[in-house]
């Protein structure tokens, strides 16, 4: 079901030394609280279901809290330096990028929308969707938020509901049923403003549950029913699937960084050191512990070493990754959906790479859930590197891009067809008219 956004068209070019730009070249730029990503790729032209990675870009980030850019020099910087990463290894000179938005302050709710079909004889277009799609967002909004995203549930013409695609069926009124995401005017201008510092261009701006959904997610688990929780640095995200189309989006502002923090108050030592100790030796369900090593960690100030097993590092952490799954099953109960999720939950983002996470989650949401890896990558030399949770959101940032891109090729041919047709259509008739003088 074709989604309406109002950025841009969603599609980036690199004019670049070793690919001709039209390779169809996008780049996505994942602006996370603990990390930027910059992921180069284009369409492969045999299987344009397939994407080839050509360059990852990365680097540390210090300039967002909870998603929100809270210093704009050092994020752009770190922009900066993921960028010339990835320009250094695929060979791309970027000029514009498709940019994940995140955040507690997105905000999601139904709307609906209804038009007369515009055509004589009744027959739906995609310019009486576009339309129709337009008058859903005709909404009231606060002046300090924006619309990001109106995404179709489903069409009714003529009473008849449950339309997935109204494009040629006839009928004299159009409704829809839509999903609003909407998100802070001044988060989304900062983020454009420290991108566009970075001397690079904004071709689209995507929630970024949302585009790690194209990544990890397969169409017959978006078609059944399934829950995507993103465990990021600073948000959690949370996205709800059925009938093919994303039902429920929101952002909560507790995730991987609230367990870092609880080790580094917990064992009393440094943040680097914190991070570290989480990613070496950190569990989120104890239970899954087999062998109970031990480790040092280094002393502060002259003081001695002290020694830690993992159990008790699983004590300080499996309290927080516990909390922050229960705000997910809350949030995937208040949309309704809850029985509805047939192939369980997906976990991915960086919080999903702690031991024994797709075992706790579990057991606090009651259903299956399995790590989310970025998949579709067909020969691609670096899918080993993007093939991690971590890179969730910039591998479906630069996947949602082509698939939209893909549609908008096949509007374009459909809409050709359609004219020619009219054209022949006409001929025939002044043919007729004039045999008949």
């Amino acid at each position: 079901m074709a989604e309406q956004n109002y950025s841009t068209n969603g599609h980036a070019e690199g004019v670049n030394n070793g690919y001709d730009a039209g390779q169809d070249i996008i780049v996505g730029l994942d602006i996370g609280t603990s990390k930027v990503c910059a992921i180069v790729a284009r369409r492969d032209q045999e299987n344009p279901d397939q994407v080839h990675v050509l360059g990852i870009g990365h680097s540390s980030s210090n300039g967002l809290n909870r998603g929100v850019v809270v210093n704009i020099e050092k994020t752009v910087r770190s922009i900066e330096r993921a960028v010339e990463g990835a320009e250094a290894q695929s060979g791309v000179k970027i000029c514009s990028v498709i940019v994940g938005i995140a955040g507690d302050h997105i905000q999601s709710f139904p709307s609906r929308g209804v038009v007369t079909i515009s055509d004589l004889e009744q027959v739906v277009s995609q310019a009486d969707v576009d339309r129709l799609l337009q008058d859903a967002q005709r909404i009231s909004l606060p002046s300090d938020r924006r619309i990001l995203h109106v995404i179709p549930q489903e069409y009714i013409i003529d009473g008849q509901d449950g339309i997935s695609d109204p494009v040629g069926m006839s009928g004299l009124r159009m409704e829809a049923n839509v999903h609003v995401i909407t998100g802070l005017l001044t988060a989304a201008q900062n983020i454009y403003r420290c991108v566009e510092r970075a001397g690079l261009a904004i071709e689209d701006i995507v929630l970024e549950p949302l585009g790690s959904s194209y990544a990890v997610l397969e169409e017959d688990e978006r078609e059944v029913g399934v829950g995507l929780i993103d465990i990021g640095g600073g948000t959690t995200d949370v996205a709800v699937f059925e009938d093919g189309t994303i039902r429920h989006t929101s952002v909560i502002g507790i995730a991987g960084q609230m367990v870092t923090n609880d080790i580094r108050k917990g064992l009393g030592i440094i943040g680097e050191q914190a991070e570290r100790i989480k990613r070496e030796y950190g569990y989120a369900y104890s239970a899954v512990i087999l062998n109970d090593d031990s480790f040092m960690i280094p002393g502060i100030g002259g003081r001695k070493p002290m020694e830690v097993t993992k159990s008790m590092l699983a004590r300080i952490i499996q309290p927080r990754m516990e909390e922050i799954l229960e705000f997910a099953l809350a949030e995937i109960k208040r949309s309704g959906y809850l029985r509805h999720l047939s192939a369980g939950a997906v976990l991915s983002g960086g919080g999903s790479l702690l031991r024994g996470s797709a075992e706790l989650a579990q057991e606090v949401l009651g259903m299956p859930v399995k790590i989310g890896i970025p998949a579709g990558f067909g020969g691609s030399a670096l899918a080993p590197e993007v093939e991690s949770p971590v890179y969730a959101t910039g591998v479906g940032l630069v996947m949602r891009a082509l698939k939209r891109t893909s549609e908008v090729d096949l509007i374009v041919e459909e809409e050709e067809a359609e004219e020619s047709v009219a054209k022949e259509s006409m001929f025939r008739r002044m043919k007729k008219f004039f045999e008949e003088l």
